[in-house]
């Protein structure tokens, strides 16, 4: 019976070891999968494919070996690791998602997304996005040493928490209008999103909106198993 696997926002840096031996862990146990979906905010901060970082060599040889193994991977950019690339993705034995992806999942055309773009009240952040989104940012970016990339993103992350603590919680969900609109563009009635670290399955207008957790004390996933899907956590 078909198996997909769906994980985002386990937020990998040097300060969560044991999120990162859950992950080997995890990975581990679902040898059987058919496929593998990240959808973003795999690492904490990510500061391009060339990072030479230890954490990042362990995850690259980690990734790549559960590929290689048989299982179909998949990845797509959140908005800590949105400088992830083509090569990363091919150093993994992965392809990269664009941010709206769809594809079939328990035989229904399904929408998946980091969520972060469903976040429409949240007109400050959406604002950055677009900046950090930007080929030539990027471009600029990338043409610094890592070091100076480790230190810029140092300082967005100290902004990003900064912002956050000032904003009000649901300015920084998901609104329901834009996740209906998102549904109704792609035709289809059902998306899978992480971001907000809000783990549930929702029954909205235009269709059904599962969103995946984050990783912390406990890992999250959504199994779709034959016809089944099911939300699920386990200890780290």
């Amino acid at each position: 019976m078909p198996c997909s696997l769906f994980i985002s926002d386990l937020h990998l840096s040097d300060d969560t070891p044991a999120i990162e031996s859950g992950l080997l862990a995890f990975l581990a146990r679902e040898q059987a999968a058919d496929a593998l979906y990240i959808l973003g905010n795999l690492f904490e901060a990510w500061v391009g494919d060339d990072d030479d970082a230890p954490l990042a060599q362990r995850i690259r040889d980690a990734l790549a070996a559960y590929s290689a193994a048989g299982t179909a991977l998949y990845i797509l950019r959140g908005n800590r690791d949105f400088l992830l690339g083509e090569q990363f993705a091919s150093d993994i034995g992965a392809t990269l998602l664009d941010d709206y992806t769809t594809i079939d999942i328990a035989g229904e055309p399904t929408l998946l997304m980091h969520g972060d773009l469903l976040c429409t009240d949240d007109t400050d952040y959406l604002q950055f996005r677009a900046m950090v989104h930007d080929p030539n940012w990027q471009a600029a970016a990338l043409s610094k040493p890592l070091d100076e990339r480790r230190q810029l993103a140092r300082q967005l992350r100290a902004m990003s928490a900064d912002a956050a603590s000032n904003k009000p919680e649901d300015i920084m969900d998901v609104n329901a209008d834009a996740v209906d609109k998102a549904l109704a563009d792609a035709g289809v009635q059902r998306l899978i999103h992480g971001h907000t670290h809000r783990p549930a399955r929702h029954n909205m207008a235009a269709g059904e909106c599962i969103v995946l957790g984050d990783w912390g004390k406990t890992g999250w996933y959504l199994r779709a198993e034959g016809s089944t899907l099911s939300l699920e956590k386990f200890a780290l």
